[in-house]
């Protein structure tokens, strides 16, 4: 148990190699700031959440080849635009929120197969969580479904031509070593239902406990049953939750400075590149950044009152993590029986 404990407060602790991340973080902020820009340009910084949702696409296969690159980021793409359009349906449709609930669910484990199968880096269904809960609670109309596809489809198509173009002018348009893709089996089924139970879980908790932002909850559970493995999702849910109330703290202080939307786009900028620099070597000190990154975005579509928005983030951060950490305990447990019995059975027959 000693062992185990060390090995988790290791990974929490630990901060991987640098491998060339100031590239990705710089193509991560260009990738988010000329389609913000243009918005505000021409007045329409409430459609901003769409184009920032469709600049998520650049941040897939950030060390793959160029070829499995582009195409991770035009499927990773094309699930974003789905996500925000059916996100947008149930804000049209006005569903019940236990409704919206449920449908993020089941687009999330559909998405966890879809990422495994593809091989997607990073893996999971975090952004598409994001995109379809953050959509489904923003106002919308009918006309909102052109707007999602024209602005989320313009950021999606700028972050694949700068990937192209950034691969061209560095002479990195090789194939790179094939990738073997894996069927769904099942650690992949075990972990697209572990998904689905635990935003279903952590989503109507935070409604019962009286959060708005309900899918903040969903998008901390799926982090603390992200991995294959217990000690990988207690790492992640741990990371999540110390760089969340660490990232609540900077939020905080840039919020209360009311800043003009020009200088908001600018922070939202940087924090993307510097987020970018440590998701893969340590997601707690990434989150410390990710947190006023995504509170600034939604405050910059539907601005909120501060401290309504602090308080959510953190009640459903801690809601998530918890309830993603149990269903990641017990989703071991049933594992470990299972492979007991099959073991058993083996050695019988």
């Amino acid at each position: 148990m000693a062992e185990s404990q060390g090995r988790v407060w290791t990974g929490v602790l630990r901060v991987g190699p640098h491998r060339g991340d100031h590239r990705v973080a710089i193509r991560a902020a260009v990738s988010v700031a000329v389609p913000l820009l243009v918005l505000w340009a021409l007045g329409r910084l409430d459609l901003s959440i769409y184009a920032s949702f469709g600049a998520f696409a650049a941040l897939y296969g950030r060390h793959d080849g160029f070829r499995d690159r582009i195409r991770m980021q035009a499927s990773a793409g094309g699930v974003l635009l789905a996500a925000m359009l059916i996100g947008t349906a149930l804000s049209v449709l006005a569903a019940p929120t236990v409704v919206s609930v449920v449908v993020v669910a089941l687009v999330a484990a559909a998405v966890t197969l879809l990422a495994y199968t593809m091989q997607w880096h990073p893996p999971g269904s975090l952004f598409t969580v994001f995109a379809t809960g953050a959509c489904a609670t923003i106002p919308a109309t009918a006309g909102s479904f052109g707007s999602v596809l024209l602005v989320g489809g313009a950021s999606v198509l700028f972050g694949l031509a700068l990937t192209a173009l950034v691969a061209v002018a560095t002479r990195t348009t090789g194939q790179g070593a094939p990738k073997v893709r894996p069927t769904v089996g099942p650690v992949a089924v075990e972990m697209a239902v572990s998904v689905a139970v635990t935003i279903v879980g952590a989503g109507i908790a935070g409604l019962l406990l009286g959060g708005t932002h309900w899918y903040w909850a969903a998008v901390g559970a799926v982090a603390a049953v992200s991995g294959a493995q217990l000690n990988a999702r207690i790492i992640r849910g741990i990371q999540r939750l110390v760089g969340t109330l660490l990232g609540v703290l900077v939020a905080a202080g840039v919020l209360a400075l009311d800043l003009a939307p020009i200088a908001v786009i600018a922070l939202v900028v940087v924090l993307q590149g510097v987020a970018e620099l440590f998701i893969g070597r340590n997601y707690g000190i990434a989150m410390v950044f990710v947190t006023p990154l995504a509170l600034l975005m939604v405050h910059l579509a539907a601005p909120t009152p501060v401290d309504a928005l602090l308080t959510d983030r953190v009640l459903e951060t801690l809601i998530g993590v918890a309830v993603g950490t149990v269903v990641a305990v017990v989703s071991a447990a049933l594992r470990r029986r299972l492979g007991r019995r099959l073991t058993r059975d083996a050695a019988s027959g």
